[in-house]
């Protein structure tokens, strides 16, 4: 085991890249530099923002480089120049040239937010809930030019919840990541890395990038189905459905298991706490909607504002 932790570069984004970032500040642990994606413009007026991990760094001191390009030969000269032992990447963003791969002597890893050969790519927490898996985890590979295709060099599990959302259970993972990253790191010696565990091909699932167009309701769907999206797609994007011409999003239901022989889409009855709509299987109880415009809200108050949308007998499109 080593004595000392090995120097570290650090490539991340997004927030949950910041909360691996964090722990590893709080280890003793900073990186010799930063990378991030380069300042996007947001908000109203379109001002360029700071992405969470760049926040964090030039809060701590770091340096932080921010290639528009990282394969460009001038940025992989700049990070090779810190002379660090290892280079992280969390959710970065960009491809990473071979010559950083190999640019490091005690290896290049990458965290990613599944159980791996499970659901690489670019959506693994919200494909694990669609797809109604009883967990998922962490995986801290050593990375190849492949995508999440390294070997494993350790893993974390996790359970998900049955009222898990993305948005819940990228905070979880995030912190498990975060705590699995840190702990790991100071067993690495970068002058013998593993070579981990070769990940088998056979298992290999792909969660491909989310579409706006997925979060519209399809009622002939099983009622499981329906639920499980309703929770993969929160935050982004939302599973929505109309009643005639008023659009709404889905916020929280639960599944009913009764048998059914209305309509797909068809609302069977709205009692205060519910509104019970048929799908290809069971039904369907909405609990929370928004209307565009409005807050998320119990479906109890949107019936005493928007009732007659949901007699029974109306069809949900």
């Amino acid at each position: 085991m080593p004595t000392a932790s090995p120097s570290l570069l650090f490539a991340g984004t997004p927030a949950f890249a910041a909360a691996h970032l964090a722990r590893l500040l709080d280890a003793g642990m900073a990186p010799l530099r930063v990378v991030c994606q380069p300042d996007r413009a947001s908000g109203r007026g379109r001002k360029l923002q700071p992405c969470p991990v760049k926040e964090l760094a030039m809060a701590a001191g770091i340096p932080v480089l921010q290639p528009e390009r990282i394969r460009h030969p001038e940025a992989v000269a700049d990070l090779l120049d810190a002379h660090a032992d290892v280079l992280v990447v969390v959710a970065y963003g960009q491809i990473l040239p071979r010559s950083l791969l190999e640019g490091f002597p005690g290896g290049a890893y990458n965290v990613h937010a599944s159980l791996l050969p499970r659901w690489r790519g670019a959506a693994p927490i919200q494909r694990a809930i669609e797809a109604g898996d009883a967990e998922t985890g962490i995986t801290i590979q050593r990375m190849a030019e492949r995508l999440d295709a390294g070997n494993v060099v350790h893993a974390a599990r996790l359970p998900i919840g049955a009222r898990d959302t993305a948005a819940s259970l990228h905070d979880a993972l995030a912190a498990l990541g975060a705590r699995a990253l840190a702990e790991w790191l100071r067993t690495l010696d970068p002058a013998s890395p593993p070579a981990g565990i070769t990940q088998d091909e056979q298992q290999v699932t792909y969660a491909r990038k989310l579409e706006k167009s997925e979060g519209r309701v399809d009622w002939t769907e099983p009622a499981v189905v329906i639920e499980r999206r309703i929770r993969a797609f929160d935050p982004w994007p939302g599973v929505r459905s109309c009643s005639g011409a008023e659009e709404f999003r889905i916020h929280r239901a639960e599944v009913l298991a009764e048998p059914v022989a209305a309509a797909p889409g068809t609302v069977l009855q709205a009692p205060g706490d519910g509104i019970q709509v048929a799908c290809g299987e069971q039904v369907l109880r909405l609990q929370e909607l928004q209307f565009p415009g409005g807050r998320s809200l119990p479906v109890r108050d949107i019936l005493n504002a928007r009732g007659a949308l949901f007699q029974p007998g109306a069809r949900l499109g």
